[in-house]
Order: structure tokens, then sequence, then C-alpha cells
């Protein structure tokens, strides 16, 4: 296994990344959900505790103060009251509910577009396996979740310790004031806690963000041998890619072979190089290039040529300039019109004759 993963040391590729992305292996730090559920506590105690707040303690106190006036000698009078007072505390913490979940849910967003995997959904024995959650527990990522659930006691447990030793003498005094003022000192001390935690795991969520990019990126590197097999899945197989190309050229090769009979004459140079044109002026304008090749070809050119006795004219200049530019079955580019057309009247006068 470690050599497996010493031998993975290339980039993935964009079908890997892409293909990661569609099962659902995106890098994902749990760290940030849960920093801005904390965020959105704070905004809770600042903006809604402070409006929401009195006004649910008013309710409760008139039962506090007051039971007598809330009969309960039946049991649907019990009902009643367990009702009124679940509706006033869902009044009062519907909003810290949506503001986290809103808070969650914009966090997961900020790391990657919402997507639906159903095979990530599905039963897996590995998610339950005990030896699979031994491996996970001691497991580099098992070693970074502790030293991340380290940091985070440390750091909470020192910046809370520094918040409430700064305010203990408050916080002693407030259980000889007034009653009345002790919501708001509540919720002045929750605010400056939190805003302590918030400030606390800042640090850690910046470096999860980026630990969890690193090894998302680490987990799907390849090695070479990958790379070659996905460009062959891509591109083809570069053996039948040839040889479809080597197939595609004996095709052609033998239906130039075949054209060559129907040419009127044959340039040649004089052994290394060979066109066969054909002209006719009921079929084109200019010379047509029926066939050409080098070598072997061109040989094997003249051959065909001299058992159908067709002329064949040793141009070396000729023949070399438009072996580059011209293609089979194109009339000949108009540059070579009066050089052809010359050599067309010397072969067609020597068939007269």
């Amino acid at each position: 296994m470690s050599d497996d993963k010493e031998s993975k040391t290339e980039a993935a590729s964009e079908k890997k990344i892409s293909d990661a992305v569609a099962q659902g292996n995106t890098p994902f730090s749990r760290e940030a959900p849960v920093f801005a559920s904390i965020m959105g506590l704070l905004v809770f105690l600042v903006f809604v505790v402070r409006d929401q707040g009195a006004a649910f303690v008013r309710r409760l106190t008139l039962l506090l103060e007051q039971p007598r006036n809330f009969s309960v000698e039946t049991s649907p009078d019990a009902k009643r009251l367990v009702h009124a007072l679940a509706l006033e505390m869902g009044r009062f913490l519907l909003p810290v509910l949506v503001i986290l979940l809103v808070a969650g849910i914009a966090a997961s967003i900020f790391q990657n577009a919402p997507r639906i995997v159903f095979d990530r959904i599905q039963p897996q024995w590995s998610r339950i396996s005990p030896a699979s959650g031994w491996k996970r527990i001691f497991s580099t990522q098992g070693f970074v979740e502790f030293g991340k659930s380290l940091f985070k006691f440390l750091a909470i447990g020192g910046m809370s310790f520094m918040v409430l030793r700064a305010d203990r003498y408050e916080i002693v005094d407030a259980m000889f004031v007034d009653p009345i003022g002790l919501p708001e000192f509540l919720l002045t001390l929750s605010v400056r806690l939190i805003s302590a935690v918030s400030v606390a795991t800042i640090a850690l969520v910046a470096g999860d963000l980026v630990w969890s990019r690193l090894r998302w990126q680490r987990d799907l590197r390849m090695s070479r041998q990958e790379l070659k097999d996905e460009f062959k899945q891509l591109e083809g197989d570069p053996l039948v890619k040839a040889r479809l190309r080597s197939l595609a050229q004996d095709r052609l090769r033998k239906q130039m072979m075949a054209a060559v009979p129907r040419a009127t004459m044959i340039l040649a140079n004089p052994t290394h190089y060979a066109i066969a044109l054909r002209y006719d002026q009921s079929e084109s304008d200019a010379p047509v290039v029926l066939a050409k090749g080098a070598d072997l070809i061109a040989l094997r050119i003249r051959e065909i040529a001299e058992r159908n006795r067709i002329e064949v004219v040793v141009d070396k200049a000729l023949t070399r300039a438009m072996y580059d530019h011209v293609e089979i079955n194109q009339a000949i580019p108009a540059e070579f019109y009066r050089a052809v057309a010359n050599l067309l009247v010397y072969v067609m006068t020597r068939k007269r004759r």
C-alpha cells in the first residue's frame, strides 16, 4: 500500500477531478459549519434575544409569580398549560434554529456547490466495520482530528477561562443584586464568551479549510501508468490508432494504384518521386492528380504506367516542386499550369505520332 501511494506522484487530471466531484468526493471542512453556527448563535444573542428575551421573560413571570391564576385541576387544563409553554418556547427558539440552519447550509455551500449523490448515502459495511473504524482512528486523518479536538479544547477552554476570570467579581456580585438586571448581565456575559470562542476558532477553521483541500488533492493523485491508461481511454490506444492509420493508408494506396492506368502521363524524378496526372477536357479544366508517391511507391507507379503504356516524363525540378503542393483527386495548383501544359502537349504529340 505504501509503495502504491509513493508511486502516485502526479497531480490528478481534469477527468479524475470531475469524476470525483460527480461522485460527491469533494474537499469539505467540518469546522467551517461549526464556526458558522457559533457566529449564527452570536447574531441571535446580539440582535434577537435583546428584543424577544424581555417579552419571553415577562410571560414566564406571570406563571412564576402568579401560579394560582392557572387552573390545572384536570388533564385538559394541564395540556393547555403545557401547550401554552411549548408555544412560547417555540416562538423564542425558532429564530435561533433558523439562524443555525442557514449558517450551516451557507458554510457548506461556500465550500462546494450542493449536489445529490445517491452513492454517498448507500449503506456500506466499511462505515460500521470495527476494523475499518480502528484503521481510521489510527490513520493520519485520525491524528489530525485528534489534534483539532485538542486544540479546540485548549483554545476554547483558555479563552473562556480568561473571560470568566476577568468578570469573576461581577459574577459574584450578581448573586446579591436585583434579579431584574440578571438577564441583561447573563446576556452580556454570553456574548463575550461566544465572541471569545469564535476568535479562538478562526485560526482552526482557516487551517482546516487548507488542510482538507490539500488532503483531497493528495488522495486524488495518480501514478504515471494511471495517466497513460486514462489518456488511452480518452484519446484511444496509440497502437490501435496507428493500426487504423496504417489500414487507411493501405486502402488509399490501393485506390491510387487502381487509378494509375487512367492517367495521361507520369511525372518522375526519376526514381524518388512520381505523380500520375490525368487531363480530360470533358471531366475537368485542369489536370487532376490520380496518384503520387515516393521511393517504392514511385517505382510501383512507374511500373504500372509502363505496363499500361503510359508516357513517363522525367522532370526532376517540376516533380519535386509539385509533390509537396498537390493532393490526390484534386486539380493541380494554377502556378503549375504552364509547365504541365507544355508537357501534355509533348505527350499528346508523341501519341499522335
